[in-house]
């Protein structure tokens, strides 16, 4: 469980404390680049999933790991990372308030020249399902998830060949 809980609070934590940042205006971007630079950290925060299967290969398995469970660990770690991607963002909602956010989220829509129409759509997801918090949180854990997912194959894949990147010999 360890193995699990420590890599994800890990990269839950990096890719949402860059998350709430931008959320609370700390780092002034435009939306589009606002949503790379999020995506950015969520895979860099989750090369701790790399980190923890090739650990798992390399001294609890004696240098060889099976792509299943591999894939599987990995899976585990992206969705704990997922849950603290979401949980850190709603406290910074709570800390900051869930108003203050859609208004930046619209104005930040408006300079990126989003039209009056889209606005009102804009407008009306957030005071509708988007206010729920139950669906704030799992629209959330559904951001980090994929990439998770993505890491977890490319890590399982290659990790799997005991000839990549070997634990040193002692």
């Amino acid at each position: 469980m360890k193995k699990i809980l420590i890599p994800g609070l890990i990269a839950g934590g990096f890719a949402g404390i860059w998350g709430c940042l931008m959320c609370i205006g700390g780092i002034e971007v435009s939306m589009s680049l606002g949503m790379t630079i999020g995506y950015l950290t969520m895979l860099i925060g989750l090369t701790a999933v790399f980190l923890a299967i090739k650990r798992r290969r390399d001294v609890d398995q004696g240098g060889v790991i099976r792509f299943w469970p591999a894939f599987g660990l990995g899976l585990a770690i992206s969705l704990v990372a997922g849950i603290v991607y979401a949980l850190m963002f709603e406290a910074t909602l709570a800390m900051f308030g869930f108003d203050a956010f859609v208004e930046r989220m619209l104005v930040m829509s408006k300079e990126g020249g989003a039209t009056p129409k889209e606005i009102a759509e804009m407008r009306e997801f957030f005071s509708g399902s988007y206010a729920n918090p139950l669906v704030r949180i799992l629209i959330s854990i559904a951001e980090m998830l994929p990439v998770g997912v993505l890491v977890s194959l490319i890590s399982a894949a290659l990790l799997r060949n005991p000839r990549f990147m070997p634990a040193p010999v002692a």
